[in-house]
């Protein structure tokens, strides 16, 4: 697939409905709420929404997290791109602009990624682009698993990286 040029912004208050049902259509469940929390976050300046579009329509976008409670550091959340832009360089220039947005504040970032394999193409970008395992270990929902310890792999099953930015 030939790679896209994207524009990227922030979030905007009437970007709510439009994105919620972008993803409703490929049958995920990411309600206008969300979307409308993330907004009042941002006018709270506790997160940036960066949003992608190509050609104007909705492509993907990522959340960065100013005062995450994992991290001591801003942190990269929530990165998605509908499926018909992925491979095209939507997820790398989102990664670019949030860096750039965080160096300005902050010598490092942290990341989170999903263990399952619907994460696998991320859990390689992010290696590619520099990002380690903190050492820290793997969450669950939030909390650190013990050894021997079962749980479901889910999304809420997170391997969690740094990288240093300058």
């Amino acid at each position: 697939m030939n790679e896209i040029h994207p524009s990227i912004r922030t979030l905007q208050a009437n970007d709510a409905e439009p994105i919620s049902q972008a993803f409703e259509e490929i049958g995920w469940n990411k309600p206008v709420e969300q979307y409308q929390k993330y907004y009042t976050s941002q006018q709270e300046e506790q997160i940036i929404v960066l949003v992608a579009e190509s050609d104007g329509v909705f492509a993907g976008y990522l959340v960065i997290n100013w005062h995450p409670k994992y991290a001591s550091f801003p942190e990269i959340q929530d990165l998605n791109v509908l499926p018909q832009f992925r491979r095209r360089g939507i997820a790398t220039a989102l990664m670019d602009k949030a860096e750039a947005l965080i160096a300005q504040h902050s010598d490092r970032v942290a990341i989170g990624v999903g263990l399952h394999p619907g994460y696998n193409a991320a859990q390689r970008m992010y290696v590619l682009r520099g990002y380690v395992p903190d050492g820290k270990g793997v969450t669950w929902r939030g909390i650190y698993i013990k050894e021997g310890q079962e749980l479901i792999a889910d999304d809420d099953l997170v391997l969690h990286f740094a990288k240093e930015l300058k």
